[in-house]
C-alpha cells in the first residue's frame, strides 16, 4: 500500500488533472447516481468477466484464490466458442458505453471513458471485417514460433503456476490436462484457416516446427512441467511427478505432434511472402494493426518516414561518439559489430558467465532504483527480478521481455532477458535494456498502475503498447538526461544503438507489409544499419512477420511522450516540474497517446491557474 503522503501526493496531483472533480469519487461514493458512476460500475463489470473469461489472466493477476479458486484448474478457452465469448465481451462492453452521456463527464471520468470508447468501437469493427487473427491483437496465424499454446503455457504453468499445497498441485494437473485439449482447439483453429489461405510464411513454420522438436526432446518425466511439479511439491505427500508424466506423454505430446502434423501438411502450400499483404484483406488488416498498435492516425508512409528520419540522426550521433573514441574506420553499422565483438565486453557462453550477467544486470537496476526520486514523487511498492527466458523457447524467443507483479504482492515483477548467446548481449548494450524492461521502465510503469489508487481496475492494466512501450522506451532516454553514461561512453553508445533498432523497426516493419519487402531485404537493412549480430536480426525480422505493426508501438509511442512532455515545458516554463509531470502522466493508468496528451494538457492548465 501507499503510504499517507504519497498518496495525497498523488491524488492531490490526479485531481489537479481531474480540474473538477475528485478522481476517486466513483470508487469512494461521492456524486453518486453520476455518469462516471455508471461508467465506473460498467468497467468493473467488465473486469470481473474478464477474470472469469480468463483463468490465465485471474492467475497471473493472482485472483485465483479463495472464492475463485476453480480458475486455478483452467486454462483460457481457445476453442472457436471461446474467442467468440472474448469478442463478446468487448461488443457487449461498447453497447454499455454508448448508452454513457459523455457530455456530462468531466475530470478522471472522462478519461476512463475515452481510454475504452475509441478503441473498444475499433476492436468490434475489426471483427466484423476480418475472419482471421485477431483473438486478442492483430496476430494473423495462431501459431508461430512465438505464439501458440505449445510455447505460452508452459511458460505460464512454470512461472505464473503457484503451489502451495495439495489442491494446488490437482489444479496444476488438470491444466496439464487442458493443456492437451486447448492445444488440439488451437489445431482446429488452424486448419479451418490453413482450408482459407490463412497460411504463415515457409520460413515461419520452418522455425515453429524446430521448436516443437526441441520442447518433446525430453522423455515425459524430464520434460519441464514434470520437472517443475516435481521440484514444487516436495513436501506436499503424493505421486505428482509420476501423473504429471504420464499426461505429458498420453495427452500432450500426442496433441503437439497433431498441431506440428497440420503445418507439416500446410508447409507445401506456404509462401516465401513475408508480409500481410499476402493475406485476404491484408493491407486493411495492416493499417488496422497500425491502428491498434500505435492508436495514432499514422499511415504507413508517415511511419516508415519517422523511421528514416531518426535512423539518420540517431546513427550521426554514434558516429560522433565512435570518432572520439578513436574507431573512425567504416560505417556505423560496422563499427558497431566490431564493438559488439570486442572481448572486453563479453561474457563466457557458460553458466557461470550468464549467472554473472544477471548478477551485474541487478547491481545496474539496484544503481538507478536508488536515483528514482530524482524524477518520481511516487515510486512503486512492487519488486522486481531479473530472471532468463527459459532455455526451451529461448530460440525464437525476443530479447528481453517483461511480467507484470500478482496484485497481491505474491510474485513479484520480472524482468526475463533471452541468453540464448551471451555474445548477443555485449556489456556496453546492457544498461539500457535493464532501464527499459525493469527500472524506470515497464516494471516503474505497470507497478505504478496496479497500486494506482482512484481509478477502476481495468484502468490499471497495461492496455496500450503505444503507451507502455513508449513509456519503456522514453524511460531509457530519462536514464541518459539523469546522467548515467556521463562517465560511460559505451554505455551511451549501446543507448543509442537501441533507439537506432527502435527507429529501425519503423522501416522494417512498414517495409515487409506495406511496401512488400522480402524477409531478406529487411534482414540485410538491419545488417547495415545497425550492427546488431545476424541470428539476432533474423528472430527480430520474423518477428515482424508474425506480429504487424506491434513493434511500431515503441518509436511512435516514445516520440509522443517526448512532443507532450516538451509542449509542456513550453507552457510551463520555470514553473515545469519533471516528477510531477511523470506522476501526473503515470498516476491514470495507461491509455491512448491522445488521451494522454490531454490528461497533461489539464494538469498544465491546472499548474497556470
Amino acid at each position: 500500500m501507499l503510504d499517507r503522503r504519497t498518496l495525497i501526493a498523488t491524488l492531490a496531483a490526479t485531481s489537479a488533472l481531474a480540474g473538477i472533480r475528485n478522481p476517486a469519487a466513483a470508487l469512494t461514493g461521492e456524486a453518486a447516481n453520476s455518469e462516471g458512476t455508471r461508467l465506473t460500475a460498467i468497467y468493473e463489470r467488465f473486469y470481473d468477466r474478464m477474470i472469469d473469461e480468463s483463468p490465465e489472466f485471474a492467475t497471473a493477476l493472482g485472483l485465483d484464490k479463495d472464492a475463485r479458486l476453480p480458475l486455478k484448474a483452467r486454462l483460457d478457452d481457445r476453442s472457436p466458442a471461446g474467442i467468440k465469448r472474448s469478442h463478446q465481451l468487448y461488443r457487449d462492453g461498447l453497447a454499455e458505453l454508448k448508452k454513457i452521456d459523455a457530455p456530462k463527464l468531466s475530470g478522471m471520468d472522462l478519461v476512463n471513458y475515452e481510454t475504452f470508447r475509441g478503441p473498444w468501437e475499433s476492436f468490434v469493427k475489426a471483427y466484423d471485417t476480418f475472419d482471421y487473427g485477431l483473438h486478442s491483437w492483430p496476430e494473423p496465424h495462431p501459431v508461430t514460433q512465438l505464439s501458440g499454446t505449445y510455447r505460452s503455457t508452459p511458460d505460464f504453468l512454470i512461472n505464473q503456476h503457484g503451489i502451495a499445497n495439495a489442491a494446488d498441485a490437482e489444479a496444476y494437473l488438470a491444466r496439464c490436462a487442458d493443456f492437451a485439449v486447448q492445444l488440439d482447439n488451437e489445431t482446429g483453429r488452424i486448419k479451418a484457416d490453413h482450408a482459407n489461405g490463412i497460411i504463415p510464411p515457409d520460413f515461419v513454420i520452418d522455425r515453429t516446427l524446430g521448436q516443437f522438436d526441441r520442447i518433446w526432446a525430453p522423455a515425459p518425466d524430464a520434460n519441464g512441467l514434470t520437472k517443475n511439479l516435481a521440484a514444487k511439491t516436495k513436501s506436499i505427500p503424493g505421486d505428482w511427478a509420476r501423473r504429471c508424466a504420464a499426461i505429458v506423454e498420453g495427452k500432450i505430446y500426442p496433441a503437439m505432434r497433431r498441431q506440428a502434423e497440420e503445418l507439416r501438411a500446410a508447409r507445401p502450400r506456404a509462401t516465401h511472402d513475408a508480409g500481410v499483404w499476402r493475406l485476404p484483406k491484408g493491407d486493411q488488416y495492416y493499417a488496422y494493426a497500425l491502428r491498434y498498435a500505435t492508436t495514432t492516425g499514422m499511415s504507413a508512409e508517415e511511419v516508415h518516414k519517422l523511421g528514416l528520419e531518426r535512423v539518420a540522426d540517431l546513427s550521426a550521433q554514434a558516429d560522433a561518439i565512435f570518432k572520439a573514441q578513436g574507431m573512425t574506420k567504416g560505417s556505423v553499422a560496422e563499427r558497431m559489430r566490431a564493438l559488439g565483438k570486442d572481448p572486453r565486453f563479453l561474457y563466457p557462453n557458460t553458466e557461470e558467465g550468464k549467472a554473472k550477467l544477471i548478477a551485474e544486470l541487478n547491481n545496474q537496476m539496484q544503481a538507478i532504483q536508488a536515483r528514482l526520486p530524482e524524477a518520481f514523487g511516487r515510486l512503486p511498492e512492487a519488486k522486481v527480478e531479473i530472471r532468463r527466458v527459459p532455455a526451451d523457447i529461448e530460440d525464437g524467443a525476443t530479447g528481453g521481455y517483461y511480467q507484470i507483479p500478482a496484485l497481491d504482492g505474491s510474485r513479484p515483477g520480472a524482468y526475463y532477458i533471452n541468453l540464448r548467446d551471451t555474445a548477443e548481449n555485449p556489456s556496453w548494450t546492457l544498461p539500457t535494456l535493464t532501464y527499459h524492461e525493469a527500472s524506470p521502465g515497464h516494471h516503474h510503469q505497470i507497478a505504478l498502475a496496479q497500486e494506482a489508487e482512484g481509478i477502476p481496475r481495468l484502468r490499471r492494466l497495461p492496455a496500450y503498447s503505444v503507451y507502455t512501450e513508449g513509456w519503456g522506451l522514453y524511460a531509457e532516454q530519462l536514464a541518459d538526461e539523469m546522467g548515467v553514461y556521463e562517465n560511460d561512453p559505451w554505455g551511451r553508445l549501446g543507448y543509442l544503438q537501441s533507439y537506432m533498432f527502435r527507429a529501425a523497426r519503423l522501416v522494417a516493419d512498414t517495409g515487409l507489409h506495406h511496401y512488400k519487402w522480402t524477409r531478406e531485404k529487411a534482414i540485410a537493412y538491419y545488417n547495415d544499419t545497425l550492427g546488431t549480430p545476424e541470428p539476432s536480426n533474423v528472430t527480430e525480422i520474423e518477428r515482424y512477420c508474425v506480429w504487424p505493426g506491434q513493434a511500431t508501438s515503441y518509436k511512435v509511442g516514445q516520440t509522443r511522450w517526448v512532443a507532450i512532455r516538451e509542449k509542456a515545458k513550453a507552457a510551463l516554463g520555470t514553473k515545469f516540474d519533471l516528477r510531477a509531470f511523470h506522476d501526473t502522466a503515470l498516476s491514470a493508468g495507461a491509455m491512448p497517446i491522445s488521451v494522454l496528451e490531454s490528461v497533461i494538457d489539464r494538469w498544465v492548465m491546472a499548474q497556470k491557474a
